[in-house]
Order: structure tokens, then sequence, then C-alpha cells
């Protein structure tokens, strides 16, 4: 077997002469190849790998668009609840965070740009910068509703024939009583709105404060503000608050104002920092509602 497939590689003088000037062929031919290659690129080439300084343009464009877009997004917030932090990232100065810190403390709310801008004396470009992602309780923003306090119907003063204003305020009932028969005297609530605003009080467990009404939706506010000429909270309902810093996501989603996503969040948040100390930590936490914290803090405790 070794003796016949030897035989397939038996050649001649001439044979073998054949063999190496063909070998010597194809590299001659492989180097011809090559330099004529290199030779095309090196003088027609460079035409038609030059610079196109338009596309150029274009490419460094996308590139600073891509690097803005890289940068840390901001979420909408409520500048009252502005942090060190928060305030250091936004490109606030000490002093101006200080003077946001000093006016919270005194429990007041600033529920305009132009109030804080006032409060914090920030510049007229770095409110430009940072305004248009405030935001404020729904409520701030609707032709000036007036505060809780304010929003006492308006009587005459007495008369000698009795006294009006104990009248008008005897007339004045529970919202956590109404009924939807009694919610549908009020212009602008009609059966589907009645209807809405007893199931949100069913979901909150009861109105805690007046200012909730406003927070049913596609209640427009102006007809809150008739219905709580006639209806406010006269007696709150015992709520169980639920400790922050110990409850799970699923406890948390159950506060109306919470969604899973966001009670998942805040489990993360306070695990990476060893809990949670202040309500005011809360708008550092991705997507959580900060114009809302007034009404969620009623529901939580540290």
């Amino acid at each position: 077997m070794y003796k016949k497939i030897r035989s397939y590689f038996k050649f001649n003088k001439q044979e073998r002469s054949g063999i190496f000037f063909l070998l010597l062929a194809i590299v001659m031919l492989q180097v011809a190849y090559f330099t004529f290659r290199s030779s095309t690129l090196g003088n027609n080439g460079l035409e038609s790998f030059s610079v196109d300084e338009k596309v150029q343009a274009q490419i460094e464009l996308l590139k600073e668009s891509a690097s803005k877009k890289s940068s840390t997004p901001v979420f909408p917030f409520n500048p009252n609840y502005i942090t060190d932090y928060k305030g250091y990232a936004l490109g606030m100065s000490v002093n101006e965070i200080d003077r946001l810190h000093t006016f919270r403390a005194q429990g007041k709310f600033a529920n305009s740009s132009e109030e804080f801008q006032q409060v914090t004396q920030v510049s007229d470009s770095l409110l430009k910068a940072i305004s248009p992602y405030f935001k404020f309780p729904e409520w701030t923003q609707k032709k000036e509703i007036p505060a809780t306090a304010d929003r006492q119907p308006q009587f005459r003063r007495p008369s000698s024939k009795g006294n009006t204003t104990t009248t008008r305020q005897s007339l004045i009932k529970d919202l956590n009583k109404a009924t939807a028969e009694d919610l549908r005297t009020i212009r602008g609530i009609g059966e589907k709105l009645s209807e809405r605003i007893l199931n949100f009080r069913e979901k909150l467990g009861g109105f805690l404060i007046d200012e909730q009404l406003y927070d049913v939706y596609w209640l427009e506010p102006e007809v809150a503000e008739r219905a709580l000429e006639k209806f406010k909270v006269l007696q709150k309902p015992n709520i169980a608050k639920i400790n922050i810093n110990s409850a799970s996501a699923e406890e948390l989603s159950k506060v109306v104002y919470i969604n899973w996503y966001v009670a998942e969040r805040i489990v993360e948040y306070r695990t990476i920092n060893n809990g949670i100390s202040s309500f005011d930590e809360l708008s550092e936490i991705e997507d959580f509602p900060s114009e809302k914290i007034d009404r969620i803090a009623l529901y939580l405790s540290l």
C-alpha cells in the first residue's frame, strides 16, 4: 500500500523543473499584485480617504449631543425639599441652600419659581436652568387656591336677627361622612365624580386633611374649592402610620400616593444609606412624588 501511494509522488527531472517554475510564477504574481495595490493606495487612496469637513462637523455635533444626554438626568422635584447634596448637584451655593433650609424651618413653602428665587437669592441664570424641573403641588398652580386656613366660607357679619355665621357654619358637613347624593349637590360634581370621590376616600381610609380632595382624579380645583365650602374634614380617621425604616415594599405601596416601583426604590435607598432620618431625603429617590410629600408624611413615621 505504501509503495502504491509513493508512486504518485515520483517525478522525473523535467517534471520537477516544471513544478518549480510554476511556483516561481505564482510568487512573482503575488508580489506584483501587492506592489501594484500599495502604489495605487499611495497615490489615489489618499484622496478617497480624505476628511470630509462637513461630515466631520456633524460627527462632532453628535458627540456633543451624546455627551449631554449621558450626563446625570434630573427628574422633576419639589424645590422646597432640596437637600445639601441635591443643592450642590444643581449648582447652588452653601448660602443659597442655607437660606432655603432656614425658610423651611419656619414651616413656610415656596410655591413658585419666583418665590424660590426670593428665598434663596439664586441667580437668574441658575433659576432658568433648574426651574423647568420644579414640580409644585397641583393646587398651588390653579388660580391661587387659598391655603387651608383661608378656605373658610365668607359670611356676612351677624345682624340683629341672629348670628348668621354660626348658622352657616353649622351647615358644613363632614367630608368623611358625605354620601354620593350629598356631593352631587355641588355644581360640577355628577354621578361619576361623586363615586370617584367616595372610592378615593375609601382607598385613603378617610380624608385626613381638606387638601386631599384636590387629589381626586379629574376633579377640577375650582369644583373642589366649591365642595370645601360645604364639606370639610371634621372627624379624622385613626390611621396607623407605617414605619418607613422597617416596612416592606408591599406595605409601603399600600399608601395611595406610593406605587410599587417607588416603594422598592425607598427600600433600596434606606438599605444603602442605613436608614432614612428625614422625609426630605425621599426627594432624592427616583420618581418619588415630592410635590405630595406633605400628604405622604401623614401616613408614615421615621
